[in-house]
């Protein structure tokens, strides 16, 4: 028994038919039309992480992170939050 239950003799059996419907020549541009267009297709994946890469860089460098700190700070520089942390007095 072979894979998935096809035996070695129905798979040359297969072979045999498919070189003999579309012949060597054909097979050969066929396979390699699909080589070309694998490799075509991994390139192009290649190329679009490189560019999301590139601009993921980008970004940081314009937009440097905050650490908490930091925006803790700044929050409380703001008059907006030294208005609300100012005592409570009555008039």
């Amino acid at each position: 028994m072979g894979v998935g239950g096809i035996s070695i003799w129905q798979l040359l059996i297969i072979l045999v038919i498919v070189l003999l419907l579309f012949g060597t020549k054909r097979l050969k541009n066929i396979g390699s039309d699909l080589g070309n267009a694998v490799k075509g297709f991994r390139g192009a994946l290649s190329d679009a992480e490189k560019r999301d890469e590139e601009e993921e860089k980008k970004q940081a460098g314009a937009e440097p992170a905050l650490t908490s700190e930091q925006r803790t700070a700044e929050s409380a520089d703001t008059p907006e939050a030294s208005k609300d942390k100012g005592p409570a007095t009555k008039s």
